[in-house]
């Protein structure tokens, strides 16, 4: 059973339940002088998956990393990658990032005029297709794409800063994500990006989410990043049965 759509699940139990969470780390943050290392190092702290988050000053005020730089960190690390690209124009960089070893390429909804072409153009390069929805975009349009949709992320803070405080109110859109995809009985993942730490994962994941993307949760923890990731998931953890 899932929650419905206008309703939200941040003082409930988890009303549905994937074998576990994944936590998918972001180098957003990192040391950019050791990036490699840096990747290897979430590698080995137990995230699922690494994610880039791709800036272009025009989408979204900073400018981060191109797909040279992810290929060289591709040996870094065996986990699937994701590029998260927060571009104005992602098109004529989707085949790049491909190449550099994103097995998932997300795009906003809110810069893709044709987004079924583009969406399909990704599945044609081989990768997984995502699609990412900013706090104030609607859920609307997704009905008529989940047939070209891999993933759909759940924006929890405005795009283009990492540290930012998660915004409570999008576990009801993440509801009803939720709602539609079952619905749909479509095998689409729903992630979500922002704000994401011991306090919000749960709240995240009972909603609906099932890959929760971790910045500075993960890279600023005065412990490290294996201890990180692990008070992530237990803070997910179901409670004890009652004796």
């Amino acid at each position: 059973m899932v929650d419905q759509p206008g309703t939200t699940s941040r003082h409930s139990a988890a009303r549905w339940s994937p074998a576990e969470p994944v936590i998918v780390g972001s180098v957003l943050g990192a040391d950019y002088a050791q990036l490699g290392e840096e990747v290897a190092n979430l590698t080995n702290a137990g995230v699922g998956r690494i994610q880039w988050d791709v800036m272009d000053r025009r989408f979204v005020p900073n400018m981060t990393f191109g797909p040279d730089v992810v290929a060289a960190c591709r040996k870094y690390s065996d986990l699937p990658f994701e590029a998260h690209l927060m571009v104005q124009d992602p098109d004529p960089m989707l085949a790049d990032f491909v190449a550099a070893g994103c097995e998932t390429v997300i795009v906003h909804a809110e810069t893709c005029p044709h987004l079924l072409r583009t969406l399909a153009a990704i599945r044609e390069l081989g990768a997984q297709a995502g699609v990412a929805v900013n706090p104030s975009t609607p859920l609307g349009f997704v009905r008529h794409v989940l047939d070209h949709l891999d993933e759909i992320v759940i924006m929890t803070v405005n795009p283009g800063f990492g540290g930012q405080r998660y915004i409570p109110a999008m576990e009801e859109k993440v509801s009803e994500m939720r709602a539609l995809v079952d619905g749909s009985g479509r095998a689409v993942q729903i992630e979500v990006d922002g704000g994401i730490s011991t306090a919000t994962a749960k709240a995240a994941w009972c909603a609906g989410a099932e890959l929760l993307v971790a910045g500075s949760a993960v890279l600023s923890h005065p412990g490290g990043k294996q201890k990180a990731v692990a008070e992530l998931h237990r803070a997910m953890a179901p409670p004890p049965p009652e004796q």
